[in-house]
């Protein structure tokens, strides 16, 4: 028997090239240019880039010397995390006045529950075409928005008409919607996963529904059974206004490689500091740590210990990561290190139980 399809009204909610947005703002010289906000020098990394420079290609995580060779006119600006937090909290006070159901994902998209909400209006539609003029008129930014029946094709639609647009993926419409989709296109199908879909002859939604639970799993393991619903447009994962923090860390990118022992322990120790930091504003603690690595020729290794007691004090995080640096011989110059902290000291009861819910209530509404 298959599952019945709870449906609701998800709005996803995506600022465009929000932090380079908020920089062109801000500085009206820019508007209108190539911008990437990061670092230019020869170790920076492009954090967002404006629309003007997506066009040449240029993206986030993309090396500033890469950028820079697409776009030789592109202009780097340092991010500005308080400014755009400041925006943000702005941008969030809207989504309030409409649904107290607001899942932030990060400083530029949440996912809103508007089936029940404050104004009483019933198309989700018209909210979110609202939400954002609202953000235009007291923002002066774009925003798109993506309308459906959860948050998974929420997701996606957002993504239809960008910049600033929106797209409404009615019930009916579900289902040609995903089968039509490219399988690169699919929220949480990255690089590697859509090469390895290619080789199973799987290119777009259509393909990938023809495929078995079991193929599924056994091509993909446990995401297999994801993979087998979202297609036909089952998504159980309600939008929830705490999220519940998996894991809190911090990372530097040096300017020149390092080799000495003595100066990552010293870089650890400041990245410590700033982990302590964070744990102490979201109050919370962790039993595993992870020490990140990435070495010049831009391999990767991650290194973790997990504890029978939580921590939170700099002096003891730092410990462990000189233990995890200590555990094996560098193989390489050192680019970038990161320490993370999991197997947090967050409510895991409220966790699973939040995870079981289920909406029973089957309903028919326009959109």
């Amino acid at each position: 028997m298959e599952q019945q399809l709870p449906l609701r009204k998800i709005i996803h909610v995506d600022m465009d090239a929000f932090y380079a947005s908020v920089e062109q703002l801000d500085n009206p010289e820019l508007r209108g240019k190539a911008l990437a906000v990061g670092g230019s020098s020869e170790r920076g990394v492009v954090a967002a880039a404006s629309y003007e420079a997506r066009k040449y290609g240029v993206k986030s995580a993309m090396s500033s010397i890469i950028a820079k060779r697409n776009c030789p006119q592109l202009i780097f600006v340092k991010p500005r995390f308080e400014r755009y937090r400041e925006i943000s909290q702005r941008i969030r006070n809207i989504f309030f006045e409409y649904t107290d159901l607001v899942e932030p994902l990060s400083l530029d998209e949440a996912y809103l529950d508007v089936t029940e909400n404050k104004k009483g209006n019933p198309s989700a539609t018209l909210i979110a075409r609202e939400i954002r003029q609202k953000i235009f008129e007291k923002t002066g930014l774009n925003a798109s928005a993506g309308i459906s029946i959860n948050k998974f094709i929420a997701k996606i639609a957002s993504d239809v008409n960008k910049p600033n647009g929106q797209k409404t993926v009615n019930p009916e419409e579900v289902e040609a919607f995903l089968e039509e989709l490219e399988i690169r296109k699919f929220y949480g199908v990255g690089k590697v996963t859509a090469e390895k879909m290619y080789q199973l002859g799987i290119f777009t939604g259509k393909d990938l529904k023809t495929k078995s639970l079991d193929f599924l799993n056994e091509h993909f393991g446990k995401s297999g059974e994801h993979y087998y619903n979202v297609v036909r447009g089952i998504h159980f994962s309600e939008v929830r206004p705490s999220r519940i923090r998996k894991s809190l860390g911090a990372e530097r990118t040096f300017d020149e490689n390092i080799s000495s022992e003595i100066f990552m322990l010293e870089r650890l120790g400041h990245i410590s500091e700033e982990i302590e930091r964070r744990l102490s504003k979201n109050k919370v603690a962790g039993k595993t740590v992870t020490l990140k690595i990435k070495y010049s020729d831009f391999t990767l290794q991650t290194r973790s210990k997990t504890l029978s007691y939580y921590v939170s004090s700099k002096d003891l995080i730092l410990e462990i990561a000189k233990d995890l640096l200590y555990q094996e011989k560098m193989k390489d110059s050192v680019r970038l290190l990161g320490i993370s902290l999991s197997n947090l000291n967050t409510d895991k009861d409220k966790e699973k139980e939040e995870e079981k819910k289920e909406v029973a209530v089957q309903l028919r509404f326009e959109f």
